[in-house]
């Protein structure tokens, strides 16, 4: 029987974590019981941290030819505890929980399948949260919030927040298939204005209450670009785990080159930051050959906007 490395390689991670909680990155397991516990011989375990140690999540320094052992990698311990941190986090649990649904019901729709249970999401992928199953009341409210912005429509019992069964409307659709189910993009699509601020100093007058107005310059005082000096020193160590392929590597590390004299730069403002910031995740969304660094190096960045 085939084993899918990638599907499992998260789990794996997380067990390590988990049986060696007390001194992770020190203290090693053998990981013939997850082997066991998934159907993999002894030969895929060993081959199945091998895919972990290249991404840099594990190590093997405790392998023997009896059996498969392994300890986690500083890499890998701040992987699994911002992992935890996300599935703890209620506000992203119920943006995922909105966006599961919502592509369910997408493809409940494009199967041909009318008004299906609500609850059913809970019995497919879309129901999962890094690697945790979403609540049926994390559901309900989902549709609850799907139902207010007409997104789906369905039938309400008055026992449920939302509708016990559900079909997905024409603008859920296009939300979807032009947003990836983000609902908040999907929002903001229709947003107008035009107004830009952009000081060069900390005083003068501010054309405040106006629109398609313009007001140039450029600041460094008032944010601290440290987030991103770190989210950068992060990519350049993460690049090999990233992708195998030398030319992604260049180009990811020219991009965060180019970030990084930008943040250094005393002239650079938020604008340009955030520019040079998104490109480099778009960069990272297309490095998909190991998806827990890559949600990892990606996290490391967003955190560093979300500082400016």
């Amino acid at each position: 029987m085939a084993a899918d490395f990638v599907a499992l390689h998260e789990p794996l991670v997380e067990w390590v974590f988990e049986q060696t909680s007390g001194n992770p990155t020190e203290e090693y397991v053998s990981i013939t019981a997850f082997g066991e516990l998934h159907g993999l011989t002894e030969q895929q375990s060993y081959q199945l941290l091998q895919t972990c140690k290249a991404w840099s999540l594990l190590d093997d320094r405790y392998v023997t030819f009896d059996e498969p052992a392994a300890n986690l990698t500083p890499l890998g311990l701040q992987w699994v505890q911002e992992r935890l941190r996300r599935r703890a986090d209620p506000m992203k649990r119920a943006v995922a929980a909105r966006q599961g649904l919502l592509k369910w019901l997408w493809h409940q729709k494009h199967e041909g399948i009318t008004s299906p249970e609500v609850e059913g999401v809970l019995g497919s992928p879309f129901s999962l949260f890094e690697g945790e199953r979403l609540t049926l009341r994390e559901v309900d409210r989902a549709g609850a919030t799907l139902r207010s912005k007409g997104l789906i429509a369905g039938t309400m019992t008055g026992q449920t927040e939302g509708p016990v069964l559900a079909d997905i409307t024409a603008e859920g659709q296009d939300c979807v298939e032009q947003y990836e189910g983000d609902i908040s993009a999907y929002e903001r699509r229709n947003a107008t204005g035009n107004t830009t601020f952009n000081i060069e100093q900390n005083s003068g007058n501010i054309a405040s209450n106006s629109s398609r107005v313009t007001q140039n310059a450029v600041t460094r005082n008032g944010f601290d670009p440290e987030k991103i000096l770190e989210a950068v020193s992060l990519l350049q160590q993460l690049a090999p785990s990233l992708t195998p392929d030398a030319d992604e590597q260049e180009e990811l590390r020219a991009q965060a080159g180019d970030l990084q004299a930008a943040a250094s730069d005393p002239a650079s403002d938020r604008g340009t930051l955030r520019r040079l910031s998104e490109g480099l995740v778009t960069t990272l969304r297309r490095l998909a050959h190991s998806p827990g660094v890559q949600r990892l190096a990606i996290d490391a960045v967003e955190r560093g906007v979300q500082s400016l």
